[in-house]
């Protein structure tokens, strides 16, 4: 069974109409997300709307919803600017969740280089287990092969890949490069039956 389970929602963040955050939304949310077969959450993802979250509303959001379910509960904590991430990563690991979702720096458009040592810092935040988010349509960086498989092979938490990069040929050649406890991770639903044909175990 992979670390978090197999069927794992990015969850939405609920607002109220005044465009505040909805606490009591989203733990009834939560709880009903787990109490019809989810085996654990993402929250302050892509489809949870992480760029418009302030960070005591993501903190306040991966709070209430560790307290309302059982499941697993992954945190988005990736912001464009290293130090930024490294504290909302620091912060969020006080709250009970059982990992991190870290995105490639958006908008920048780092380096290879770049993106590995903001990898690296950010992982070197948390003893949780990291997933990191490789989704080049939203950050207008794709993370390559060789440095996915060296921050795999070289930092102990690197947990896996939420794979959105859309390249399942790439996908089979990394999975051939990184350890066996390396999850491949689906975040593309159009190429999850590819990508599972390649060593994917999940689904975000």
């Amino acid at each position: 069974m992979p670390r978090f389970g197999q069927v794992v929602t990015a969850m939405v963040t609920p607002f109220h109409k005044d465009g505040s955050l909805n606490l009591d939304g989203a733990k009834r949310l939560a709880r009903w997300l787990q109490d019809n077969g989810n085996d654990g959450l993402v929250l302050a993802g892509t489809t949870g709307e992480a760029p418009v979250l302030t960070d005591d509303e993501r903190l306040s959001l991966f709070k209430a919803v560790v307290e309302s379910v059982t499941i697993p509960v992954i945190a988005g904590t990736g912001t464009n600017d290293t130090a930024h991430s490294i504290h909302m990563t620091k912060e969020a690991s006080k709250l009970g969740v059982a990992g991190i979702l870290a995105v490639t720096p958006y908008y920048n458009r780092p380096s290879q280089a770049g993106i590995e040592a903001h990898m690296r810092a950010v992982c070197g935040a948390t003893d949780l287990p990291v997933v990191i988010y490789d989704i080049p349509v939203r950050t207008g960086r794709k993370i390559n092969t060789p440095t996915l498989a060296k921050l795999a092979n070289e930092v102990k938490n690197v947990a896996g890949v939420k794979d959105a990069a859309g390249n399942p040929a790439e996908s089979a050649r990394l999975m051939t490069m990184v350890p066996k406890s390396f999850e491949l991770i689906s975040g593309d639903d159009g190429l999850t039956l590819p990508l599972m044909a390649v060593g994917c175990t999940a689904v975000i």
